[in-house]
Formats: structure tokens, sequence, C-alpha cells
């Protein structure tokens, strides 16, 4: 009797444990898919918009004039340091077409365009002073961007108005030398260009062996574009409902920026690197309401190239992504390439994606000579149309620039997406490559319908991917064994 006992607690026992161990195993592997959105929430309540002073700067009375061609950038630099010494306030720009060179923000001034007030912006490379920018994630002197704000605290650019780049396949664009993308924006073999060893790849040499930024001198002769509008070590900034049209490279750079909202912006700009928003090392980022229309990845999260990026070691951080519309593009929401000092906290929900012309929905890219940490990613409530290449493409050997190999192996964990329908899917639903030795982690699609697609997935060291409730092509996907 006794042994027999002994024997119903030893299986009792065991019973119990295995249990345990399975509802444990059940439990970690949905602790995954349990996003808790407060965090997003959280990110929303702590960014506010910048409040200025209810008085307002008329260019018109400080000699500006609305015909397309004469030159405004000492008229409005007048304005906004007017506005700025004496407490700030709106300097507004009414109807009409403004040439100028430049814009150069002070604190505490909301750069405003009317309804039909159009700033056109100088081609001329000679109307760019060299200033303290980037490019390409790293830091440089070169040409100021064309609307530039450098450690100030609560700056916008706002209204109905147009921001006219007026780039092209004559003037910065050729820059690109573009050989091999389909379209040669006006380069032509032979012409200069940022591929020139003394220009691109001298940055990049020098970001390498951590040449002083003072030292980084290119400007005339060495071809490498300026950013648009680019906040750099600000806090507290603004830019809402005008439209970008045109720009020259990166349209929206927040740099080493707190606390920045973009609300209600339209880009509609195809040229090389045209990516819409680019925030790097940049935290509390919120866009929201925009359109992108883009010649690049519609938003590109960055944070930093190689050597330089592990360097300056900023993460960028508490991203949050609302009910935008994204038409072309290589990507709807993007991280990376330059991404080495890492991405965390990004929240994507309510947008709308469609084009014949966009090629991913969501793509994260990095390599071994570039590295970096991703994590967490987090994306709902989307509705695509029609997509080229991915719904979700991760590519850990991404390389455009050569032999891109080193030491530094990307890691990417924890990426979710929940509640999306896509119409036409294109090439795969998730395209997602890893390392053998550091595989990517925690791929959830929950409640995802994915109709017209040539392939359900391609996956290579991929470590716990999920399918719950996900139908591609009709029919209900199971996980498979990793």
């Amino acid at each position: 009797m006794f042994q027999q006992n002994f024997f119903r607690i030893i299986i009792i026992f065991f019973t119990l444990n295995v249990l345990f161990v399975s509802c444990a195993t059940k439990k970690d592997k949905s602790e995954v898919s349990d996003v808790d959105w407060s965090k997003m929430y959280q990110i929303i309540n702590n960014v506010k918009e910048p409040v200025f002073k209810n008085k307002v700067y008329l260019v018109t009375d400080f000699g500006a004039v609305a015909d397309g061609s004469f030159d405004n950038t000492l008229v409005f630099k007048k304005a906004i340091q007017s506005c700025s010494q004496n407490g700030g306030g709106i300097v507004s720009v009414p109807f009409g077409k403004y040439f100028t060179g430049p814009i150069h923000l002070e604190d505490n001034v909301n750069f405003h365009l009317e309804d039909g007030a159009e700033v056109l912006f100088s081609t001329n490379p000679k109307d760019y002073p060299i200033v303290h920018t980037s490019f390409e994630g790293m830091e440089l002197m070169n040409y100021s961007p064309l609307i530039y704000a450098y450690n100030k605290k609560n700056v916008a650019v706002t209204g109905k108005g147009v921001l006219n780049g007026q780039a092209n396949e004559t003037n910065w664009w050729p820059w690109k030398g573009s050989t091999s993308e389909g379209s040669f924006y006006g380069f032509k073999e032979g012409q200069p260009s940022q591929k020139d060893k003394l220009n691109l790849p001298a940055l990049m040499d020098m970001a390498q062996t951590d040449v002083p930024v003072e030292k980084r001198v290119f400007g005339e002769g060495h071809y490498l574009r300026p950013n648009f509008f680019e906040p750099f070590g600000c806090t507290n900034v603004l830019i809402k409902d005008v439209k970008i049209i045109n720009a020259p490279f990166w349209v929206l750079h927040p740099m080493k920026s707190t606390n920045v909202i973009v609300d209600g912006v339209t880009v509609q700009s195809h040229g090389p690197n045209n990516d819409g928003c680019d925030p790097e090392y940049s935290k509390n980022v919120i866009i929201k309401n925009c359109i992108f229309n883009t010649g690049d990845d519609c938003i590109a999260i960055k944070a930093g190239r190689d050597n330089e990026g592990r360097k300056v070691g900023i993460k960028s951080e508490n991203i949050v992504v609302q009910k935008c519309k994204m038409i072309d593009g290589h990507g709807g929401v993007v991280i990376g390439s330059e991404m080495s000092a890492g991405v965390q906290n990004v929240f994507v929900e309510d947008c709308k994606m469609d084009s014949p012309n966009l090629d991913r929905v969501i793509r994260i890219k990095s390599n071994s000579r570039r590295g970096g940490t991703v994590d967490g990613v987090y994306v709902r409530n989307i509705e695509v149309g029609q997509v080229k290449e991915a719904v979700l493409k991760v590519n850990m050997f991404y390389a455009i620039y050569g032999d891109q190999t080193g030491n530094f192996i990307p890691k990417v964990k924890n990426i979710f997406l929940e509640n999306i329908t896509v119409k036409n899917g294109g090439k795969y639903g998730v395209w997602a490559k890893g390392y053998e030795s550091d595989p990517i982690e925690n791929i959830i699609l929950k409640d995802v319908i994915i109709e017209k697609v040539e392939n359900k997935y391609l996956l290579e060291n991929v470590k716990n991917i999920q399918f719950i409730n996900t139908k591609i092509n009709g029919t209900l996907v199971e996980s498979p064994n990793n």
C-alpha cells in the first residue's frame, strides 16, 4: 500500500510540474503579444505644443517683397531676430511668393505661412553658409539646411502655406550621382557627385576615425546636399500644416532634439533620398495627421552611422506615428539603416498606406558594420491597399556602399503587428533575415489579413515568430516551429 501511494504521489508531482512548466512557457510567449499601449499615451501626454506670445511680426513690415524674385533672406532674418529679442511671437508671411536663402529660427519664434503664401528657396549653393549639420548619420560642417534651428527652444513652422525647395534634375538632385536606381535625377556620367572620393567617402572615413566635427569641412566642391528642415539640438519643436515640395535631400530631420511634433504636414518630393521625416538621436517625437509622398522612405527613424553612432550613443526613442497617409516611398515606417545608437519604443497606429510605388509597410534595416539594437516596434490598425515587396521586412544585411560587414551584429526584438489589413501584399507577408549567432527575436502578427501575396514568409534565423489569428491569402497561418 505504501509503495502504491508513493508512486501515486510521484505521478501527481510530475503531472503538476509539467503543467506548471507548460503554463509558464505559454505565459512567457504571450507576454510579447500583450503590448502595453499606455506607454504611447504617456509619451503623447508629455509632449506639448510650444506656446508663443500673441504678437505678430509681419515680414512685409520689415521690407519683404512677394514677387518671387526679390531676395528676402535678410528681411526674414531681421524679422525673426526682432521677434526673438522681444520675447518671441509669430513671424507671419502673408499671401504671395517669397524668394529666399536659408531661414534660421531663433528661440520662441513661430514662423507662420498664411494661406496662399509660398516660400521659394534659392537653388544656388553659394547662398547657404556652412553650419554644423548632418549627412546620412554623420555630423559635419556643410551647407545650411533650408530651415535651420541650432540649440534653440520653442520653435515652430506653421500655417497653410507652401515651402518649395525648388530642387529638380537641374540642381541639387544630380549631386546624388545616381547610376543604378532607374532614375538618374539629371546626373550624367563624368559629372561631379557625392560619390567622388573627396566627398561622401571622405566624410565616412572622418567619422570612422573620430576626426573632430569642426575639421570635417565640406560645402562648396563636395556635393553633399542640405536637409530641408533641421532642428539640431532643440527642445520643443512644432511643424504644423505646411506643405513641403521639391527637397534637395531629407525633408524633416529632427537631430538630437526632444519634444518634437509634426502635425498635418504634407510632404510631396520625389528626389533622391527624399525621406519624409527622419528623427535622429531624438526623443519624444510625435508624427501625426501627415501625408507622405516621397522618393525614399516616408518615415525613417535614424540613430547615427557606424562608429560615430556608437560614440554619440543617443537612442532615438519614444516615437509615435498616428493617422498618417503614406503613398509612394521605399517604406511606410522604416528604422535604419543609420541606427547604430539604437532605437526603442516606436508606436504606429491608425495609418493608411497605398501605392504601386510603396515598397514595404514596416521595414528595419542594418548590417554588421552598423550594428545597433531595435527594441519595441508596435503597430496596429493599419489599412494597406497595395504594397510592392513586403508587409514587414527586417534585413540585417543591408548594404549600398560596398562592403558593409563588421563585428557589430545588430539586434532586433519585439515587433508586434495587430489588426492590419492588406489588399495586395506583393511578394512577401513577412521577410526577415537575422544572424545565426544573434537571431531576430519575437515577431508577433495578431489579427492580420494579407491578400494577394506571393509568399507567406521568408525567414532565416528568427526566434519566436507567432501568427495569431492571422490569414494570408484566405488561409489561417500556423506559427512555424522556432
